[in-house]
């Protein structure tokens, strides 16, 4: 499966941002899917997860109240939506998705074979 994410953008401190991750290639209406995102200088880090009937969703600490994992399965999309944004949050952020973690851990990025290529987050003060 092909990702594509998007949404990403400039936006001020306490403001809201919708990211969205489209795939293409096949359904992944069976995938679990998530999203993590990097920092310069940081190593990539887990923020949402989703499993694939919407079940169940977990969220980093970091972002738990403010951030919202959903999929529309018959759009072949999953999306993140971000309030309360504020510069912490200014990072990469990419999508990932595997129908069977390979790690059995939904929120380790060794979980996930297939990678979108990003899209940017600034968030400014």
């Amino acid at each position: 499966v092909q990702l594509q994410a998007s949404g990403g953008g400039l936006v001020q401190a306490g403001g809201s941002l919708r990211l969205s991750c489209a795939a293409s290639g096949r359904s992944f209406s069976r995938d679990a899917v998530a999203w993590f995102r990097q920092a310069p200088g940081k190593e990539r880090e887990f923020v949402a997860a989703i499993t694939w009937s919407s079940r169940n969703t977990y969220c980093a600490d970091s972002v738990k109240g403010r951030f919202t994992i959903s999929r529309d399965n018959a759009k072949n999309t999953v999306y993140l939506q971000m309030n309360n944004l504020n510069p912490e949050d200014t990072a990469v952020y990419y999508c990932a998705a595997e129908i069977f973690l390979l790690s059995n851990n939904i929120r380790a990025r060794e979980s996930y074979g297939s990678w979108g290529q990003g899209t940017q987050l600034t968030v400014s003060s």
